[in-house]
């Protein structure tokens, strides 16, 4: 091989890696400021959410029960333009803190239960379905973390 193939040759690789740094770069700094994409599949809640429930929680409501009482959280979710429309491809741009009372939606979820036929025989049904639900969010990438003490 001649010099000039050589210096050619170690020429190219040298643009092509620089290239190939530079895309890599871009995108994974379009990436990072572009929110995850979060799937939520309401059969998997369901189980996770049920798997998660207390034995006596678990005695006491079905899975379609668990289905309604999420419905009805993801519907307080909504009315509260707590879960935007259009996330794909969209930058993190919360510049404020969304704060989530449990007892106010613990009262509306209920509420939604009478509404909806679900008997809930102890009020703290509610509230252990709404804590695996949570996590469910939590796990799947939905939600932030919990706010300081005020």
């Amino acid at each position: 091989m001649s010099t000039i193939t050589i210096v050619f040759a170690l020429i190219s690789a040298v643009v092509v890696f620089v290239i190939a740094a530079v895309v890599v770069g871009r995108e994974a700094r379009r990436l990072d400021a572009v929110a995850p994409r979060v799937v939520y599949e309401i059969d998997e809640a369901v189980l996770f959410v049920s798997d998660a429930l207390p034995s006596e929680t678990q005695a006491r409501l079905t899975s379609e029960e668990v289905r309604s009482l999420l419905l009805g959280h993801l519907k307080w979710l909504a009315d509260r333009d707590l879960m935007p429309k259009d996330v794909v491809d969209r930058r993190q741009d919360i510049d404020t803190p969304v704060i989530a009372d449990e007892t106010s939606l613990a009262a509306y979820l209920l509420s939604v239960a009478s509404s909806r036929g679900v008997d809930v025989l102890d009020d703290v049904d509610v509230v252990h379905v709404l804590d695996a639900h949570n996590a469910y969010l939590a796990a799947i990438g939905a939600v932030g973390p919990k706010a300081d003490s005020l």
